[in-house]
């Protein structure tokens, strides 16, 4: 009967951890069962290698280093484990919009459902068409909504951007053509005219500092702060 017994709590211990892992959250134990085959085959790598037997170790040696550097076992990832079946992403629909947030990579995707660019994805469209669908879908809030969202993850200082294209629309055409593009750079550089070129170089690294995108600034910016460097440097 003693065995009975020990098979009844096998089993309830293997219930208990499943719902306990059910519960956590399944990077947390994805990668705490990714770590934990690693560190096992590198073991049986290591004792391998004490017995001698070196095309064992080798062998299993190269899986622990797959398996504990690259997450893979040949085609197999762990990071697909019990993610297949789309648990890890939402998603979310507008009248104009259809949205979808992985949580593992954090990735936002849309795609248009409706109106004048139905179809397309939201990483098709530019400058032009973001402006043209911004406009489109702004009596619907749950659409305007998505999309910021969308532009904020995927076009970091869009904002800014359209904000620029607006302030230089209001001059006319005669008087945009004759505006210098080395008194603007000066200026955007806060510079006076005539300084040299480490004064320029200077200021580009200090304002850069700040606006970077990589450290959550402004892609308009920087690109606006890149071109004036530039412009000033071949005058």
């Amino acid at each position: 009967m003693s065995w009975i017994f020990l098979a009844a709590l096998g089993l309830l211990a293997a219930w208990w951890i499943f719902l306990a892992l059910r519960r956590l959250d399944p990077r947390v134990w994805r990668r705490g069962l990714r770590w934990g085959i690693g560190g096992v085959l590198a073991v049986v790598a290591l004792a391998a290698l004490a017995l001698r037997r070196i095309d064992m170790a080798m062998v299993v040696g190269a899986v622990a280093a797959s398996v504990l550097l690259r997450g893979r076992i040949g085609q197999f990832s762990f990071d697909t484990i019990a993610g297949s079946g789309g648990g890890n992403v939402s998603k979310v629909r507008s009248r104009y919009l259809a949205m979808e947030l992985d949580h593992d990579t954090g990735a936002l995707t849309g795609r248009i459902v409706d109106g004048r660019f139905a179809g397309w994805d939201l990483m098709d469209l530019g400058p032009v068409e973001t402006r043209a669908l911004i406009e489109e879908v702004g009596h619907d809030a749950d659409s305007v909504s998505l999309l910021e969202n969308w532009l904020d993850a995927n076009r970091a200082g869009w904002r800014e951007y359209f904000a620029q294209e607006d302030a230089g629309a209001g001059p006319s055409a005669s008087a945009q053509s004759h505006r210098d593009p080395i008194a603007e750079a000066y200026a955007v550089l806060g510079l006076q005219p005539g300084a040299s070129d480490d004064e320029i170089k200077t200021a580009h690294r200090e304002l850069m500092k700040g606006v970077h995108p990589d450290r959550g600034g402004s892609e308009y910016l920087a690109a606006r702060i890149n071109e004036a460097r530039d412009v000033l440097l071949r005058r």
